[in-house]
């Protein structure tokens, strides 16, 4: 296991994984939304976005997390990863937890990536473009339907799915990897 695509909803604790994963394995770390996210918000160019996937996925090791269906599912991560770990925690979990660091990083005005922050303006906002909490609750079954098929096509025979239900199934997850090389 050398190139792990992480994906799951927003607030399930796909980067915080991922960042475990790289490091456990010595590998770099790449976070999808510090890419597509350039300062004030504005995405990068579609076409931008695409080059600096490949040049990530064209790597001998890395962890990637991130959902862009575009790069991930679609494109050169999961053309070139050996493994997916799926994060499906139930939907009141995320929802506690989208809830909890959205109000944690507006009340400490935590840059994210490019200068951007999360507004409790937007904590209770209906837009799913403008508020994260609402974005994790519109996408849920979405990301399972996403998910729950790939794991079952022949177009990702390649892959070793690692699907991952709960914190405590991560955590002994994590306790069973070996380190660099983990095969």
């Amino acid at each position: 296991m050398r190139r792990v695509s992480v994906v799951g909803n927003s607030g399930s604790g796909k980067s915080t994984l991922a960042r475990r994963i790289a490091e456990r394995l010595d590998v770099t770390h790449h976070e999808l939304d510090a890419i597509q996210h350039l300062p004030d918000w504005e995405p990068v160019d579609p076409a931008d976005f695409l080059r600096r996937a490949r040049e990530i996925a064209d790597g001998e090791g890395w962890v990637v997390d991130g959902n862009y269906r575009e790069v991930v599912v679609e494109g050169p991560i999961w053309e070139r990863a050996d493994t997916v770990v799926w994060l499906d925690l139930p939907r009141p979990t995320i929802m506690r937890q989208v809830v909890w660091r959205t109000v944690r990083r507006g009340v400490r005005r935590q840059e994210l990536w490019n200068g951007n922050r999360e507004s409790l303006r937007n904590l209770l906002s209906w837009d799913p473009e403008r508020s994260i909490v609402r974005w994790a609750c519109t996408q849920h079954d979405k990301y399972r339907r996403r998910y729950g098929a790939a794991m079952a096509s022949p177009d990702h025979a390649h892959l070793r799915f690692v699907h991952l239900k709960s914190h405590d199934e991560a955590d002994r997850w994590m306790a069973s990897l070996d380190g660099p090389g983990v095969s």
